[in-house]
């Protein structure tokens, strides 16, 4: 894969983060297959979801929670966007906003600045697999280099543990 001049690694470069770079089929690129796949441990995958609150301008932020857990978006989310109301954003407006298909969404390399909002969870993994920016590819690093994003912060209770089953 030619990954000239692309925005994800070229950021993650600048940034000086150290990663390894996972080739992953598009098809499997959605966390539960991608694990299943590539035998990756659900609780070192973390997922990049784009929220919106509901008002004018609507405000966006990049969360990061592992693929064990649930996004609190009724509850935290919706108090640190100031909005009465917050939803996940759709694949449309994630793919506008972001420049990536969801599978892929990552907080490296976005086209302009947005909240990066990382699960105190998240922080707890000695590595996690988080997206790459397209749906044929996973980045895997070190929880601690996510913070070198600009604007990204840990939250406590950002998420839910999903009960097994």
């Amino acid at each position: 894969m030619d990954y000239t001049d692309d925005p994800v690694l070229d950021h993650l470069a600048t940034l000086g983060v150290e990663h390894e770079v996972m080739a992953c089929d598009p098809d499997l690129a959605d966390t539960a297959l991608f694990c299943e796949a590539y035998g990756v441990d659900p609780s070192d995958s973390a997922n990049a979801i784009l929220v919106a609150g509901r008002a004018d301008p609507r405000p966006h932020a990049l969360c990061l929670v592992l693929a064990t857990c649930r996004l609190d978006v009724n509850g935290v989310v919706r108090k640190r966007l100031g909005t009465r109301k917050a939803s996940f954003a759709g694949a449309d407006e994630t793919a506008e906003l972001t420049g990536m298909l969801i599978g892929g969404v990552t907080p490296f390399g976005l086209p302009i600045p947005v909240p990066i909002w990382i699960d105190s969870r998240v922080m707890e993994r000695a590595k996690v697999v988080i997206g790459g920016g397209s749906r044929d590819r996973k980045i895997r690093l070190a929880p601690e280099y996510l913070l070198a994003v600009p604007g990204a912060e840990v939250v406590e209770n950002l998420s839910k543990v999903t009960p097994p089953g």
